[in-house]
């Protein structure tokens, strides 16, 4: 089913205030779910409509939360989410990290006490639409195994990144520090096809690509991946204080509880470095380089990243975004939820 960014939204909206949500808060996290969807990240977007919808209404999300935001020096703040919605969270966050980088040069943000976020690349765009670089790092639930290790402990802990260039084009990464983000596996499971080879294990630490077997997710390039999913946790759960490795709780037990996830983000502001038009000319010559290099065998082009999601939300505008039946047919009904996920293991069928 193809729908428009407007009906995918509306949808959304429509959902999450039944469950609970003001409609103001609502609004916020359709945005990030339709940004996702419509830049191809669907492992993010509509498909999670539905579990929001079971933990807002069960209270593990606060309907009205009470948002506190404290500086704590110059560069540096702290976002109180009384465990809101983790999209709105993060949002405002970077609302602020953005007024105080353009004051003082850089900020420093740290939420804490907040729900699931979803998409990264959302929040660091806000930064580069406002001409700042930005890198924001949260945490996620344990579900990946360490390097050499058999049990999961880290989640997939994921990284986002994005430089303003010039006409609007960004450079925007947004990557777990997993193979592939454990929403990957949720979409595979929900179109019923196998994952692909190294991105997960099952239960006897042995690879597999049958997602209803998956016990466990693996690091990106070995001790490469452990390294950076271990800076994501220090920077977004032991600096703000809050649970970290395997405490971090658990995505999918007991709805009714607040998850109290820890995200930073940091903004600069290129204009006390190298000038932001010195920048921008930079960052878009780095991209025109990019595309300009010669493609390997199998390669019709070298992307700069970020570039191939960017094209694709600027086709959905024209072709709408494509919603699997399900999902459609659960965003278009009366069920709010049906207990499709409390108190059950984030690998569970």
């Amino acid at each position: 089913m193809r729908v428009t960014k407007e009906q995918l939204k509306d949808l959304i909206v429509t959902k999450l205030h039944k469950a609970g949500l003001t409609v103001d808060h609502a609004g916020i996290v359709a945005d990030v779910l339709v940004h996702a969807d419509a830049r191809g990240y669907h492992s993010h977007g509509a498909m999670r409509v539905e579990y929001y919808a079971e933990r807002i209404a069960k209270g593990g999300i606060t309907h009205n939360p009470n948002f506190t935001f404290t500086k704590t020096g110059p560069c540096t703040a702290i976002f109180d989410g009384d465990n809101g919605a983790g999209h709105v969270v993060a949002k405002l966050g970077m609302d602020e990290a953005i007024k105080i980088a353009k004051e003082n040069g850089i900020a420093i943000v740290g939420m804490r006490r907040m729900g699931h976020s979803g998409a990264l690349s959302y929040f660091v765009e806000q930064a580069a639409d406002q001409d700042l670089v930005a890198i924001s790092v949260c945490q996620s639930d344990p579900m990946a195994v360490p390097f050499g290790g058999a049990e999961p402990y880290y989640g997939t802990n994921p990284i986002a990144f994005a430089a303003p260039g010039k006409n609007g084009e960004h450079i925007i990464i947004d990557m777990a520090t997993t193979v592939q983000a454990w929403g990957k596996i949720l979409d595979a499971r929900s179109k019923n096809k196998p994952i692909s080879e190294g991105w997960a294990v099952d239960s006897e630490g042995a690879g597999t690509t049958d997602p209803f077997k998956v016990n466990a997710l693996l690091p990106i390039a070995g001790p490469k991946g452990y390294g950076l999913m271990m800076m994501v946790d220090v920077l977004s759960g032991i600096l703000l204080g809050l649970p970290f490795g395997n405490k971090v709780s658990s995505m999918y037990h007991d709805l009714t509880e607040g998850r109290n996830l820890g995200q930073l983000h940091i903004v600069i502001d290129p204009e006390r470095f190298a000038g932001i038009n010195t920048f921008k000319e930079s960052v878009a010559q780095t991209m025109n380089d990019l595309n300009s290099i010669k493609p390997a065998t199998g390669f019709d082009k070298v992307y700069y990243p970020g570039q191939r999601s960017a094209d694709r939300e600027n086709k959905s505008e024209v072709d709408g975004i494509e919603i699997v039946d399900h999902i459609y047919e659960y965003l278009t009904s009366d069920v709010v939820h049906n207990n499709a996920y409390d108190n059950k293991s984030p690998f569970a069928k």
